[in-house]
């Protein structure tokens, strides 16, 4: 059976990385990495839905023993991919996506070469900061952050593979532009390095 791809997608704040996630998730052939995490759940929140939620005890005994894939900490809360459940996938041949911010994705490619980094952005950065305001969920102090986060985030584009344009009502899209990405991943020369040799056996 083919392996599957570790697709890291990353994007700051209104590139519409959930939505395009969805629907590549409607496929079989894609599946969704849950994420571990120290923090409490939220209501409505379900384990081994939303995240893995588990002990910082637990966690960093995790960490210790390298049985997670990346980490990170944000408010104080630990955030990471299980690595067993994340090859798990990989190894029944479905293509696995993880959702994860940039500093996630270096971790991802230090500790999985293999992996395939995609960055969702919005078409632009006026764009996005309309969006963000659109959305009128959030405060003016939070979109500022958000907003400004994106300059280091946009800064590590050059350590992608990939970026992909997500316009506006654009997100079938950037779904398919994706499954293109995918599809040509799955045929490059450096992941058939033994073609030649097998060719004649």
């Amino acid at each position: 059976m083919e392996k599957g791809l570790l697709i890291v997608v990353s994007g700051p704040a209104g590139s519409g990385k959930g939505t395009v996630n969805a629907m590549l998730l409607e496929s079989e052939e894609y599946a969704f990495s849950v994420s571990a995490t120290t923090r409490d759940p939220r209501p409505g929140e379900v384990h081994g839905k939303n995240y893995l939620y588990i002990t910082r005890e637990d966690f960093e005994g995790r960490i210790a023993r390298g049985e997670m894939l990346e980490h990170t900490v944000y408010c104080d809360n630990y955030y990471g991919t299980p690595l067993k459940e994340a090859m798990e996938v990989l190894e029944s041949g479905r293509n696995l996506i993880l959702e994860i911010e940039v500093e996630g994705a270096m971790n991802v490619k230090r500790r999985y070469p293999d992996a395939v980094l995609i960055m969702l952005l919005p078409p632009s950065f006026a764009v996005q900061e309309a969006r963000l305001r659109g959305r009128a969920t959030e405060t003016e102090d939070c979109i500022l952050k958000r907003l400004e986060r994106t300059k280091s985030e946009v800064a590590l584009l050059n350590h992608y593979d990939y970026v992909v344009y997500n316009r506006d009502n654009g997100a079938g899209i950037c779904a398919d532009d994706i499954r293109a990405i995918v599809r040509a991943e799955k045929c490059s020369v450096r992941r058939h390095a033994k073609a030649s040799e097998d060719y004649f056996v």
